[in-house]
């Protein structure tokens, strides 16, 4: 593909970089990620895939935007309360950068459909808030082998890890199962401050760009983590578990199953 003069000067910031270029913007604008939530993390992910040039995205999410969603879900604004998130990050995304085609979902994920969703798409965000999508999203990402960005947050911390299937460690091989019910409160609960949010998600922006640009080192098999108290990044070495039941030697999941049964648990959706 030929890049057109105004897609020139849109991206020409990122054409002068020597890892990029001209072959590296239009492999970005051939390029299609799935965002899984609209809220925390896929707020500013998908902000920056836009900007970025990303060719389409496509963004998964049941919720409706609610006022303290704002607070750090900067894809929304105060007008779009009551919308879906999929609408108003569409709305806001298709603003910013109109070559990007984006594909809504406005559902919750679910061993039924996911699969099927994610197919189409090259890379997986995912910023979800509950660990049933968590565990459900890398089971399907390792099963379909696509590769997944995973960020985290709590109060004032985050944490991100790239998953390459088959390669590096995956969730599992870090948490094998899902904590029970209780145990860990959510961020509803607990609390986080926005920026930690806009932090992770833009981690996660920058290694889906890494990954689709073939450029730099991926986080992958390692855990990266983050203190927004005192501003501190630290790295984790995370290596692929022989034993993990769904990337190890003997895998014993095969099949997808809903965690949020599995969890006792039921979800609002992903955040």
């Amino acid at each position: 593909m030929n890049l057109r003069d105004d897609q020139i000067e849109r991206y020409s910031r990122q054409i002068i970089l020597p890892n990029i270029g001209g072959k590296g913007q239009e492999k970005l604008l051939k390029a299609k990620v799935l965002v899984i939530g609209a809220g925390g993390l896929g707020s500013p992910s998908s902000l920056y895939l836009a900007s970025a040039g990303i060719g389409k995205i496509g963004i998964v999410d049941s919720d409706n935007v609610e006022l303290n969603n704002l607070q750090r879900q900067i894809v929304h604004s105060t007008k779009e309360v009551g919308k879906p998130k999929v609408e108003s990050a569409k709305e806001r995304l298709s603003a910013i950068n109109p070559d990007v085609k984006i594909v809504s979902y406005k559902l919750r994920l679910t061993s039924e459909n996911i699969l099927d969703i994610i197919k189409d798409y090259d890379i997986v965000v995912d910023g979800s808030d509950n660990f049933p999508t968590r565990y459900l999203v890398n089971d399907a990402c390792v099963l379909s082998k696509k590769p997944l960005s995973h960020a985290g947050i709590f109060r004032f911390d985050g944490q991100a890890i790239t998953i390459i299937p088959k390669v590096s460690a995956c969730y599992r091989c870090l948490f094998p199962e899902p904590p029970a019910p209780g145990l860990v409160p959510s961020c509803q609960e607990a609390g986080i401050l926005g920026v930690v949010a806009g932090i992770m998600g833009t981690i996660q922006a920058s290694e889906v760009l890494k990954y689709i640009l073939g450029i730099g080192d991926l986080l992958t098999g390692r855990l990266l983590i983050f203190n927004g108290l005192d501003s501190s990044f630290r790295q984790v070495r995370v290596t692929k578990d022989p034993k993990c039941p769904v990337c190890g030697e003997q895998p014993t999941i095969k099949k997808l199953i809903d965690y949020e049964e599995f969890c006792q648990m039921k979800t609002k959706g992903v955040e």
